[in-house]
């Protein structure tokens, strides 16, 4: 049984959750820093008008940056990115405008879905469920309820603290 001590659910819009789907994008860039370590559970959600849960990875790395006050920050990152973000240096740069941290996801071990689960399902299965706005951390308390859902319990075990 593999064991993840974060298990985060990322909101990912449908043109990027393709491109991770089909292997072109294999970074996640975010602005908000996160407590997710190499090796960790994410489990991709795919945001209006999709409204589903569509698969899993793992966080091959995670890089958090504070971005200084040059260009040159934003510059060199890129340049380690261009080639798996799934985005042009114009959208790059436009994202990252005014923000403070620079967050990347590295993603290996991706596992599609066979079947997604739709929004109405997780409401179904889980209570209150509310899919995040960028991202939100799994309770000890949801993840049996995603365990059922997903069907193999080898892909999401949380470690014991």
């Amino acid at each position: 049984m593999i064991m993840f001590e974060n298990i985060l659910m990322l909101s990912i819009k449908p043109k990027y959750a393709a491109m991770i789907l089909s292997g072109e994008k294999k970074v996640e860039l975010r602005r908000v820093r996160t407590r997710l370590k190499h090796g960790d559970l994410v489990l991709v959600y795919v945001s209006s008008p999709i409204k589903a849960l569509v698969a899993t990875f793992q966080v091959d790395n995670i890089v958090q940056s504070e971005i200084k006050a040059i260009p040159k920050d934003l510059n060199d990152f890129w340049t380690r990115i261009e080639n798996i973000a799934g985005i042009s240096c114009h959208e790059y740069k436009t994202y990252y405008n005014n923000a403070s941290t620079i967050v990347a996801i590295f993603i290996k071990n991706l596992k599609e879905l066979n079947d997604p689960i739709e929004l109405e399902t997780l409401r179904a299965t889980i209570p209150r469920f509310q899919p995040p706005q960028s991202y939100r951390y799994l309770k000890h308390s949801e993840i049996q309820l995603f365990e059922s859902l997903i069907q193999d319990i080898s892909v999401i075990s949380p470690t014991k603290k």
